[in-house]
């Protein structure tokens, strides 16, 4: 019966652990695409019409290219949407795409740490189960001795 209890615990508890890394990745790819935003920010906050950028083509193949109009920066909405932006409204947008990820962000530490208690509280129970095993062989080691006489 506690073996059987330990080992349900145990495939709980791995299955926890791997929705644990899975959002933890989830958390670091956000991250990364709220660095590229910063990034982007940057980028149109600095460069000026006329200044020359390696445009990436894909593949690792990069373009140099001149900037004709800063003034028309082209920011992805979502859902394989873009709109042109005048510099202002495209640094409006890029933050407003970066508190979008702060909250997925956010939603997706809750989650962490409400299966990070879930997991404890069954580390807890497989103790507590493999204690009263511990306890029961010792019970029955003990009354399987007779006196030697």
């Amino acid at each position: 019966m506690s073996q059987q209890q330990l080992q349900q615990l145990s495939q709980q508890l791995q299955e926890l652990e791997e929705q644990i890394e899975s959002l933890q990745t989830n958390v670091e790819a956000i991250q990364q695409e709220k660095t590229e935003v910063d990034e982007a920010i940057d980028a149109v906050e600095t460069l000026e019409t006329g200044s020359t950028v390696q445009m990436p083509l894909g593949g690792g193949a990069y373009l140099r290219t001149t900037i004709e109009n800063i003034d028309e920066v082209i920011v992805e909405l979502g859902a394989d949407y873009a709109a042109e932006f005048e510099e202002a409204d495209a640094v409006d947008a890029l933050e407003n795409k970066k508190e979008r990820l702060d909250e997925q962000i956010d939603e997706l530490n809750e989650e962490i740490a409400e299966l990070e208690t879930e997991s404890s509280e069954l580390e807890q129970q497989a103790q507590q189960l493999q204690q009263q095993a511990m306890q029961q062989q010792m019970q029955q080691m003990g009354q399987g001795q007779g006196p030697d006489e």
